[in-house]
């Protein structure tokens, strides 16, 4: 049964999610065989469809929510489509590149490999991409990290824990390629946090299950530990694992 967690808040997503930097994809064109076609796989809000697309002539960009894609980031050479990863209209060998981004943990493995196996053009690489939480290195960590583990500790998906564990758990059935180190930054104010932390699927669950928002717990305390209207730096490091196509 595939999950669809974000359906119901894709605005929230589009507006408050991470993307991604530019040293990703300088990276990743500099390992594909060839720059025709790319794949992005439970697409999301098409943020990293949308890098993509500079980068290569065409971008197909699957996710089984159309609310997801209704929000998606727009680009003449993206074709979005709704469908699972697992199984795809795609043509065989056509890809040189395969992305999903803080999508993989909620696929079914066996099955999306044999589709990634299928469509990736000898030589191609997959790349499955993904952030761990939002730090800030300072007080407000402490603040986020209550919550996460306490307030809505117990309504996590069982899934969540190939990122808590950065991907090192999930199979990999290729050769390797590392990522070097990247991380993600942006200058946020409180409202930011408050927004991303409305994304979180353990916060959807929550308010689903008890009817009540549980970041409100916690905003005040937010604010105050932030101190008045300043900007701090949010960083997101990025972990992966990326393989090649034999």
């Amino acid at each position: 049964l595939m999950k669809d967690n974000f359906s119901s808040v894709s605005q929230l997503y589009a507006k408050f999610r991470p993307g991604y930097p530019p040293e990703l994809f300088t990276f990743l064109v500099s390992i594909v065989p060839g720059r025709t076609a790319a794949w992005d796989c439970g697409t999301g809000n098409g943020q990293l469809a949308g890098e993509l697309a500079a980068r290569f002539d065409r971008v197909y960009a699957t996710d089984i929510s159309e609310n997801q894609i209704k929000n998606a980031v727009k680009k003449r050479n993206i074709l979005y489509s709704i469908q699972p990863a697992e199984r795809t209209s795609f043509p065989a060998q056509h890809f040189d590149l395969v992305t999903a981004s803080q999508a993989a943990h909620w696929f079914d493995f066996d099955r999306f490999y044999r589709e990634t196996d299928r469509t990736l053009k000898p030589g191609g690489i997959l790349a499955l991409i993904g952030y761990s939480h939002v730090r800030f290195h300072d007080a407000v960590d402490t603040v986020i990290d209550k919550f996460k583990s306490q307030i809505v500790g117990r309504y996590w998906d069982k899934e969540r824990t190939y990122v808590d564990e950065e991907y090192r758990t999930i199979p990999f059935p290729y050769p390797e390629i590392e990522l070097p180190k990247i991380v993600t930054r942006y200058e946020w104010h409180v409202e930011n946090l408050i927004g991303y932390l409305h994304t979180w699927s353990a916060v959807r669950h929550f308010i689903d299950q008890n009817g009540s928002d549980p970041v409100e717990r916690i905003a005040d305390d937010l604010r105050k530990t932030w101190g008045d209207g300043s900007l701090r730096i949010a960083t997101f490091p990025l972990f992966a694992r990326i393989g090649k196509m034999g």
